[in-house]
Parts: C-alpha cells; structure tokens; sequence
C-alpha cells in the first residue's frame, strides 16, 4: 500500500471528467489535480509547445511527491507521452489507449467516430491503435475545436452547445457509426448535448472510466494501491484565476473545491 498521490493534468476543467471516474474507481485514492487555465487551450498548439509544457506540469507534480500521474488531456496524451515516459522516472499514463480498447468493446458494426481537437485528429493516435488492432474497422474523426471552449464557458447545454454540436456531428452520424469516442477529456460535460445530437443507437464512450480501471490494475500489481477505509484527500491547482472551474467542479464532481493558483512556468 503506498498513501502517496496520483497526479492528475488537463489543459484546463476537461481532466475533472478523469478525476471524477479516479474517485469512483479508486475511493480511497490521494489526487493532485493541475489545470492548466493559463495557457489552454492545448488542441491548438504544436507538439512542440504541448511537450514542453507537458514537462512543467509533470515537474510541478513530482514536487508534490506523486506516485502516478495521468495525463487527463488526450492533446497531450497524443502528443507527448512517450517523451514524458522517456523523460521522467515514474508511471505516466494516457488516456488514448484505454479509448481504443473501450472502442473496440463499443463497436458492432466496425464504424467508429473520433472527435478531438484539431491537434489530437492531426496526431491520428486512435485511427492508428485502432487500424492496429482491427484492419477491418472503419475510422471517421472529425476535429470539434469549440467544444472545448463551450466547456470552459460554461455553455454545455444552451442552443449554442446544441447548434455547434449539430453541426460537428452531423457528417458522423451520416457515415453510420455505432460508436463514438469523447477523444478529449472536456467532452464529457457536453455528453448529455452531444448524446442528443446523435441519438441514442450511437454509444458514446467515455476513455475516463477505462483509463481509471487501467490506472487501479497497474498499482494494484504493483503494490502501489491504497486501501482502506480512509478519506482520500484532494488538492486542486491552476495556472490562473478562472470562475469556470468552480462551476465545473460542481459539474464534474458535484462538490465545490478552492484550487490554488501557481506559477507553472517555473517549473
């Protein structure tokens, strides 16, 4: 049994979707959650720059003496966590490939959609873990850019989050997918928009919950789970000030906590 934490990042409120199936899936489980307010959004940047800020937040974490961190940002996840795993000595995990193997669970008819931002879909991260371990599946992903700043908004179920989403998804649904992956960790908060929106014969599939089983198998055989009937403690932290996250707290985790604001460029 270890009591450190797990870490947690997003480039902004998306990764409380993530913490959120972390509290479900492992109760008694320390989180550290980094959000990263100041400089999302990350979909929109190079790989170059979502590294490198993916190695602040990552140093920013180990000051706090974390066990495992999460990348709960599939930008970074696609883009930066080999690097990151070649960088730092300690367990880092994303979330593209417990999407795919949710994905393949999903699928009947072998039609899959993606949606992502605009760096995740340039990555092709799921198209290629999926074509490796189904040639016969077919791939449709579409860039949805503005869903993640509807979340930081606020706005995921008012007649704009409802005609942006029509009009993200509509092509999608046309080529007959049966199952769509929620390829970043923001749009979570507009299932309920986007369930809508494409019906309910198409199953969304949320890569958060496979990603927080996969987190409690591995330190479950590493001796690294944390047991009991104690309350978990969670500390929350942003690089800058933003109401959204109050409100999407209470979104995401159904209680309101006071993150505290620090300087993560110098880490």
């Amino acid at each position: 049994m270890d009591k450190r934490p797990i870490g947690v990042f997003d480039s902004g409120v998306g990764g409380l979707t993530v913490v959120k199936q972390i509290i479900k899936t492992l109760p008694h489980e320390n989180i550290i959650y980094f959000g990263d307010t100041a400089r999302l959004p990350y979909g929109t940047k190079s790989k170059k720059t979502v590294t490198k800020f993916s190695k602040q937040i990552v140093r920013f974490l180990l000051t706090k003496e974390v066990k495992a961190v999460i990348i709960a940002c599939n930008t970074a996840s696609s883009n930066s966590l080999e690097e990151l795993r070649q960088t730092f000595d300690i367990p880092i995990f994303g979330v593209i490939v417990p999407g795919v193997e949710e994905a393949l669970l999903s699928t009947k008819n072998k039609k899959v959609g993606i949606i992502g931002t605009a760096s995740t879909i340039r990555s092709k991260a799921y198209e290629t873990l999926l074509a490796q371990a189904d040639s016969t599946i077919e791939v449709y992903a579409k860039p949805c850019p503005l869903f993640v700043s509807l979340v930081e908004e606020g706005w995921t179920e008012n007649d704009v989050a409802r005609l942006t989403a029509q009009n993200y998804l509509k092509e999608l649904v046309e080529k007959g997918i049966d199952s769509l992956v929620l390829g970043c960790t923001h749009y979570p908060l507009l299932k309920r928009c986007i369930g809508e929106t494409v019906g309910s014969d198409i199953k969304l599939v949320d890569p958060a919950k496979a990603t927080a089983r996969m987190v409690k198998t591995f330190l479950y055989e590493h001796g690294l789970l944390q047991q009991g009937e104690n309350i978990s403690q969670k500390s929350f932290y942003i690089s800058d000030d933003t109401d959204t996250f109050s409100t999407m707290c209470k979104k995401a985790l159904k209680k309101e906590y006071i993150p505290e604001i620090i300087d993560i460029e110098s880490y």
